[in-house]
């Protein structure tokens, strides 16, 4: 027993004593989540509290001020509050918990435990912004990354510290690609946020992946899709600032993001709750920028040797390739795997498009003959599918194209390369090797 209140004694003994008066505010206005709070002067990003006349009160993040008052949006329902309620504000502003209590546990976007264990007592703070460095303090990408997925590995090589996007359409499987590669992917620290998901898709993924073996080294950070945008954007943050705390100690991590497009979602409900103009199809500018200071925030750190492999799932809503969030996320990621729904209904799993597909540090880090061989491959699969309804209707006659002809040959075994059972890992030295196998 003595052993359970132990960190909380100590928690205790170790937070400084205030007698400075405690200062509050009233609650003038509600809209919704927004709140106007009067008579508190708190900057952007303070957590505060929001008595209801139950438990804790009401959590509410600061995120602007308008005529002499602060905008606040709350972490919940706005169920049992009342005007006049006082608010107070919690915590140190900007700041959120990182450390190696979180690691084998899932957290919610304030950081505490959704797992049904004990309590988790960190010790470390993380700007939820960053520690913004020089571009030079970036060391270039010069490691091969090891995904565990064969067409990955052999076609689109990432390497260490490298920002991937995983860009497809509703049910085309990127959950299922994501699960592979957190499976098969070799990192010291391994940091899942699962923000604006179904809360199935949660459970499920908390389920497969903390009851293995890498539970010890994998922190989920998870906020489903019904909670408050500013809850979402800073799960976001949580599941970031962790990967920036555990790469600053000299860590191999492995950022996993499920999805960039929730997040997008949740900073335009935020910025258009502020005022600010839909820009492009219903974006405000700040809901974009919120993708470029994340995705940026990952990377090889010079200073200390750790690096962050992010990956992040974007969304293309409608199949859309050319929607804001995906082509500003293709724009500033090093690389992407587009997922194809008509090969999805083919049969083909993972429904990786490898003409469409990029890894922009493959050519660095890759030995000539591997690269030769990738590029032989896209040509063959291009080949075969820009003829294959000639070919299907048989219209194409044999000899007129020698690359067409050893295509259409070799067409069941390079979708057999591509294709891998969800359960099966296959690492970068066997995946080269089958590659070099099939066509050479």
């Amino acid at each position: 027993m003595l052993k359970i209140f132990e960190p909380i004694l100590t928690d205790l003994t170790a937070e400084p004593i205030s007698l400075t008066p405690r200062r509050f505010g009233l609650v003038a206005a509600c809209d919704g989540g927004l709140l106007e709070v009067s008579g508190l002067s708190v900057p952007v990003g303070a957590m505060c509290r929001v008595a209801h006349g139950r438990g804790m009160g009401l959590a509410a993040e600061v995120i602007g001020f308008r005529n002499g008052r602060t905008m606040m949006m709350l972490l919940g329902d706005s169920v049992m509050l009342r005007p006049g309620a006082r608010v107070w504000p919690e915590g140190r502003p900007g700041l959120l918990p990182v450390g190696e209590p979180f690691l084998g546990r899932s957290v919610d976007g304030e950081g505490l435990p959704i797992d049904g264990g004990p309590p988790i007592h960190p010790h470390c703070e993380w700007p939820s912004g960053g520690i913004r460095s020089s571009a030079l303090d970036r060391s270039p990408v010069r490691a091969c990354f090891d995904t565990g997925v064969r067409s990955l590995n052999a076609l689109t090589t990432f390497g260490v510290g490298q920002r991937i996007g995983v860009m497809a359409g509703s049910g085309v499987g990127k959950s299922v690609l994501i699960d592979m590669i957190a499976r098969g992917a070799s990192a010291d620290i391994i940091v899942v946020g699962l923000i604006g998901e179904r809360a199935r898709e949660v459970s499920d993924f908390v389920e497969r992946h903390m009851n293995a073996e890498k539970r010890e080294k994998t922190i989920v950070v998870a906020v489903p899709a019904d909670h408050a945008p500013n809850l979402r954007l800073r799960g976001a943050m949580l599941a970031t600032s962790m990967a920036e705390h555990f790469r600053s100690a000299g860590k191999r991590v492995l950022l996993i993001l499920d999805s960039l497009t929730r997040v997008a979602h949740a900073a335009r409900e935020i910025g258009l709750l502020l005022g600010e103009p839909g820009a492009a199809r219903g974006y405000p500018p700040s809901a974009l920028a919120t993708i470029t200071k994340l995705v940026e925030r990952a990377g090889n750190s010079a200073a200390s040797g750790g690096s962050i492999t992010g990956l992040y799932t974007v969304l293309a809503d409608g199949d859309n390739q050319d929607d804001p969030v995906v082509d500003t996320a293709r724009s500033i990621l090093d690389g992407h795997i587009v997922l194809s729904r008509e090969l999805a209904q083919r049969g083909q799993y993972p429904a990786v498009d490898i003409a469409a597909s990029l890894s922009r540090v493959m050519n660095d880090i890759v030995s000539p003959e591997h690269k030769q061989l990738a590029r032989e491959f896209r040509a063959l699969s291009a080949s075969y599918e820009a003829n294959r309804d000639l070919v299907l209707m048989g219209a194409y006659r044999a000899g007129a194209d020698p690359q067409l002809d050893r295509a259409i040959a070799m067409h069941q075994l390079l979708n057999a390369f591509l294709c891998q059972s969800a359960d099966e890992t296959i690492d970068l030295a066997d995946s080269a090797a089958q590659l070099s196998a099939l066509l050479g």
